[in-house]
């Protein structure tokens, strides 16, 4: 092998000391070029524009840790099945249209003008939809069912993601207490002396319903489950011919009622706080329907609700008295597609 200074004494002897320096200078101009024509890297570093740098590396969410993705209102209420429960208000008792909506055989009464066949038509659930809501039903038959049906608890499951549902007002003998103001002698005051009854019975259903409220969001875990208050009857305006209601009367009745809806709005409130508080899925919301007939209450020229309506051959009230009409029903279906829409104010995963 040839030494750094043989080649130099080489040079010199061949070319001179003008040679030498030349063949120095082009030796480091070959060392200079050969790394950025070899290496591309070093090339794009010097030289800068035209040259196409590799992609970044793509950092990947850890699949465990990536949060869920944040559903609208409508997509979470109708990614399953819509079920509707409850009591007479839901089971549609006095919006009778068709000789089928009064068959006898069909004790929970469920009518073709109910606000379930709305809902269930105004949106698309691909689980389908079921109505099993029975007029008289009480929270205790929500869980174990009436009329010789199975519990209402038994139609929900996980894949519904849609639950309407009115109750409490059975729990607290609203039809009764109203009858107790119908039948009367005129000024006894026989009426709003029901209040302490009235009372004890709302102090149950405060622990009832929210027992009732969680046992329905843990059979269906991810449902919007929406609850209605319920709509005040009277107009406070005058007396109501024939039900021997006075304006005094009608006050107090519709003041229980409020009472009562607020009830079913704090419970619906304190459920949904607690889903949230252990992160989980669904919702509870309410439906304020107390002022939903206003204008149409009894006695108007186009009630929403139905008046006093006795059967003579048994001496008795007809279930229908004092509950939504076809277009009383109609108004709460429109309440109930518009919460569907709003949600519950919060994100729905």
């Amino acid at each position: 092998m040839t030494s750094p200074g043989s080649w130099v004494r080489w040079v010199r002897g061949h070319l001179g000391e003008r040679g030498l320096a030349v063949s120095v200078l082009v030796g480091l101009v070959i060392l200079g070029i050969v790394p950025l024509v070899a290496l591309p890297a070093a090339r794009c570093e010097v030289f800068g524009g035209g040259c196409r740098k590799p992609p970044p590396e793509e950092v990947r969410a850890d699949p465990v840790s990536a949060p869920g993705k944040q559903l609208t209102p409508v997509e979470a209420a109708t990614r399953g099945s819509y079920v509707a429960l409850g009591d007479s208000y839901s089971a549609g008792v006095g919006a009778e249209a068709s000789v089928a909506d009064q068959n006898p055989l069909e004790r929970c009464h469920r009518t073709s003008k109910a606000y379930y066949h709305e809902v269930s038509k105004a949106f698309p659930f691909p689980k389908g939809t079921a109505f099993w809501a029975c007029s008289g039903a009480t929270t205790a038959d929500v869980r174990n069912g009436r009329h010789g049906e199975p519990s209402q608890l038994g139609r929900i499951g996980a894949d519904t993601s849609l639950i309407t549902m009115s109750v409490g007002g059975n729990d607290i003998g609203f039809s009764r207490v109203v009858a107790g103001c119908v039948v009367k002698l005129p000024w006894s005051g026989s009426c709003t002396r029901q209040g302490d009854d009235i009372a004890g019975k709302m102090s149950d259903l405060r622990r009832n319903l929210p027992d009732l409220i969680g046992q329905v969001h843990t059979r269906a875990p991810r449902a919007r489950i929406i609850l209605m208050g319920y709509p005040k009857a009277f107009s406070e305006v005058k007396g109501t011919s024939g039900d021997n209601i006075s304006v005094p009367e009608q006050q107090w009745l519709n003041a229980r009622a409020y009472d009562l809806g607020q009830l079913v709005r704090q419970a619906a409130a304190e459920a949904d706080a607690r889903i949230v508080a252990r992160r989980g899925h669904g919702s509870v919301e309410f439906v304020d329907a107390y002022s939903a007939f206003a204008g149409h209450e009894v006695g108007s020229s186009d009630p929403y609700m139905n008046g006093l309506t006795l059967n003579l051959s048994a001496l008795q009230a007809e279930a229908r008295s004092y509950h939504p009409t076809v277009n009383g029903q109609h108004a709460l279906a429109g309440l109930f597609i518009d919460q569907i829409k709003k949600g519950p104010g919060r994100p729905v995963s």
